[in-house]
């Protein structure tokens, strides 16, 4: 299938300036899915009172930051790997591991299939399907996960479609990818938006299971895209190693390093954040749900996912928000989205207000 073409994405801010004459400071990055909250106070804090730290090279081995890591996460610090963004780890995976028959949960972000081609590997595509509301079909699945595939991988909630597997079902399929041996790849980013985080996550699952990789970054939850980290969470030290000895030294900014841990451990900044985005999430639904021409799905990640079938197209809904300031997503390049698709994550209440106008008018 052709892969549909989009002009913005969602951190395109400077673009949409250009085109639409509106300074980027105005607009409403309702395409970005970050923490409309903004960074941690306290990694505010830290970071203040640590620059003089960029006078010196990290601790190659993150120790102090694996450490806060794991606290947070709930896992074993020794299976945590730094990384400059999740998206330095996935290209690491692939790289090491260079999958022949890989197979991508769809529709999905597309780092993972240009990061496959990049370390020349191949791929197919299993699409979940709209007429089931984008939920999983697990047998299905299952029978398209056969020997000959080498890794899966999936966006855990998903983007763009902000439906999650649970616990019990990631179990199953990595049950059946372990008798099958099958490498699974979870990309957890937006799973600590999710309403349970525990029901959501695989992290408690990663001393079960050796062919498991879950990645996380901080640019969404803990609204930190300049920081560049993430993190990689892995059981297997054999396949950490490996990692470890292709992996670039210092691609950790130093105060990411010293200071990252202020953040994870900020109980008041994630609770907030949890409870803003869990209300509006619902406020939004509710509201939409009785709006006929739209359809809305259930959302476990900061954003929803919204099909028009009133003839408005995603273009036109895409430039009718950007022309009064608030920038979404046309998901018109989400390749197994047919239809007419937006996304938008949730930001302040009066600010989600303003969006809710537009779409329900």
């Amino acid at each position: 299938m052709e892969e549909k073409k989009q002009a913005f994405h969602g951190s395109d801010l400077e673009k949409a300036e250009q085109i639409y004459g509106i300074k980027k400071e105005d607009i409403i990055p309702f395409a970005g899915n970050v923490n409309p909250l903004g960074i941690s106070p306290l990694l505010k804090q830290s970071m203040a009172s640590h620059l003089d730290a960029v006078c010196e090279y990290p601790d190659r081995d993150y120790k102090e930051l694996r450490t806060a890591i794991g606290q947070y996460a709930k896992v074993p610090a020794e299976d945590i790997i730094p990384g400059n963004g999740a998206t330095e780890l996935i290209g690491l995976i692939f790289q090491l591991l260079r999958p022949k028959n890989a197979l991508i949960l769809s529709p999905t972000y597309s780092e993972y299939t240009r990061e496959i081609t990049l370390a020349g590997g191949s791929y197919q595509e299993y699409f979940l399907k709209e007429s089931k509301n984008f939920q999983l079909d697990m047998d299905d699945l299952k029978s398209r996960l056969t020997p000959d595939v080498d890794l899966f991988a999936f966006c855990n909630p998903n983007n763009p479609t902000s439906s999650a597997l649970n616990r019990d079902e990631i179990r199953e399929i990595l049950e059946h990818c372990q008798r099958q041996q099958i490498f699974v790849m979870i990309d957890e980013t937006y799973v600590e938006f999710a309403p349970d985080v525990q029901q959501i996550s695989a992290a408690s699952l990663i001393s079960e299971f050796k062919n498991l990789m879950i990645l996380r970054g901080t640019s969404k939850f803990f609204a930190a895209p300049g920081l560049r980290l993430g993190y990689g969470i892995c059981s297997d030290p054999v396949l950490r190693e490996k990692l470890e000895a292709i992996k670039n030294p210092w691609t950790i900014h130093t105060l990411a390093a010293v200071c990252a841990g202020s953040m994870f451990a900020d109980q008041d900044y994630i609770k907030r954040t949890r409870e803003l985005i869990s209300g509006e999430r619902d406020r939004c639904l509710k509201v939409l749900s009785a709006v006929p021409g739209i359809k809305t799905y259930p959302a476990y990640g900061n954003f929803i996912l919204v099909r028009l079938l009133n003839g408005t197209t995603s273009l036109e809904m895409f430039e009718r928000c950007i022309k009064q300031g608030m920038m979404i997503r046309d998901c018109s390049s989400f390749n197994g989205l047919e239809g007419e698709y937006i996304r938008f994550c949730m930001q302040r209440p009066e600010e989600n207000d303003r969006l809710l106008k537009i779409l329900t008018s």
